[in-house]
């Protein structure tokens, strides 16, 4: 639109249609309340009870006998009365009018119990370059720890991006015969760093002192694509299908070991009370360990086994609000979303979303769910719980939206693509500083290396 154009019609408009009827409204009230005291206003005078009172009304005065009941009924009938003015110099105040309903102007005030409507912006507030991630459903290359620093594995290397400063620093790049990194994960202090390695490796990194504190070994023969850290318990899942628990305060790391799918486990999760484990696999598979249940000698007595997604699970999601809610996403023969109660093991709900679903978060202070997608709209969608009705798509990626983590506020959501880009939402943020926020660009994220690798 063009900015010429647009002020020509707003001055046009606000001139004349309603600048004239206010001025008119005005000046008409003027001349009513100025109206000449002396002349009278025909208008408002009744003439044939004037040419009576003249002259028939006169003699009725003066002789009272004469009237007749006839006449005295004909007056009643026709409303005639003695206080009649014959002359009327001033009509009647004129009824006062809104030119605009009141409810237009100012719309109705919000009841105490609404809360206002979220802003959800629809665009990424901050777009990071990521060259050289993985496009492999089955991995889990991006966390956001305690201490407000996101960890991105590409390829051979782990980088450190500081969400207090934006400042970004390499921790390590393996080698060959180790890498790719497969996974990643932050220790609940938000000071530790667990690796996951294509070799079967995992090493525990202490990231504030860039240093190497040990190497898990022996839990798996194959790569390690998922990891879950409970205290200081870290659970690994391997493309072996075996679940490890590694207590990594002690020298013999591994304490159990879960033995349930027979593909590759892809997804894990422990519940907010350290309780309860889920896992999804590539055998469509999603098991719900109990530690009080499962142990090393009885490797395969897990709590619950859902068998109702027909595709790969790697989307794993427990519920801040409700601690036995699981959500679960299938990959892309299922393009479902499930909802579990684990404590009964029924299924509580599923829907088609459309997609392959890559990974799920739970709002922390909403009852929301957002979920990533792969092929072929490559969006985020936010979903309300427990109607499961569509609140916004979030695009922008260019390819399946394959990983996503949540800041330690619990406001912001990084997604990282196949498209080689790593994207920030503020999808969960506070609608009143969300909505005020301007969108920011930013091209060269990394400063101090010419190229991620």
């Amino acid at each position: 639109m063009d900015s010429g154009w647009w002020r020509s019609y707003s001055k046009t408009n606000s001139r004349f249609p309603f600048q004239e009827r206010f001025l008119h409204c005005k000046n008409s009230s003027q001349d009513h309340d100025n109206l000449d005291r002396f002349i009278p206003n025909r208008s408002a005078m009744d003439f044939d009870y004037a040419h009576y009172m003249l002259t028939e009304g006169r003699k009725g005065k003066e002789n009272p006998e004469v009237i007749t009941p006839y006449q005295k009924k004909l007056a009643e009938a026709v409303n005639i009365n003695d206080k009649t003015r014959i002359l009327a110099f001033k009509n009647k105040p004129p009824t006062q009018f809104e030119l605009m309903p009141r409810e237009i102007l100012s719309p109705p005030p919000q009841s105490k119990s609404s809360k206002p409507k979220r802003c959800i912006p629809q665009t990424s507030e901050r777009t990071l370059d990521a060259p050289d991630i993985l496009d492999d459903f089955y991995l889990n290359l991006l966390d956001w720890g305690g201490d407000n620093v996101l960890s991105i594995a590409l390829e051979n290397t782990v980088y450190l991006w500081n969400a207090s400063d934006s400042s970004t620093s390499e921790l390590v790049t393996v080698d060959d015969e180790y890498g790719p990194v497969t996974s990643v994960s932050w220790a609940p202090d938000g000071h530790h760093l667990a690796i996951g390695l294509n070799n079967s490796h995992v090493q525990i990194w202490d990231t504030t002192a860039s240093k190497q504190l040990r190497t898990l070994k022996g839990g798996h023969r194959t790569r390690v694509g998922s990891l879950a850290w409970n205290s200081h318990i870290l659970t690994t899942g391997g493309m072996d299908g075996k679940i490890v628990n590694n207590d990594v305060r002690v020298r013999s790391h591994i304490v159990e070991t879960y033995r349930g799918h027979n593909q590759e486990v892809c997804g894990l999760k422990w519940s907010s009370s350290g309780h309860q484990l889920a896992s999804g696999g590539n055998d469509n598979v999603v098991h719900i360990w109990d530690r009080s249940v499962a142990s090393s000698n009885s490797p395969t007595n897990w709590l619950h086994r859902f068998e109702e997604h027909t595709a790969a699970v790697k989307a794993l999601a427990w519920c801040p609000f409700q601690g036995n809610l699981l959500a679960s996403g299938g990959g892309g023969g299922d393009h479902c979303i499930k909802l579990w109660n684990t404590h009964t093991g029924a299924r509580l709900n599923s829907f088609d979303t459309g997609s392959q679903v890559c990974s799920l978060l739970w709002n922390k202070n909403e009852r929301e769910l957002l979920s990533s997608h792969g092929f072929t709209k490559n969006q985020l969608t936010l979903w309300k719980y427990p109607s499961m009705e569509k609140m916004a798509e979030l695009s922008g990626h260019t390819s399946r939206v394959l990983y996503m983590t949540q800041s330690p506020d619990g406001c912001t959501v990084a997604s990282a693509a196949a498209d080689e880009t790593l994207r920030f939402w503020n999808v969960f943020g506070n609608p009143a500083t969300a909505g005020k926020a301007a969108p920011k660009a930013y091209n060269e994220p990394f400063a101090k290396f010419n190229r991620i690798r």
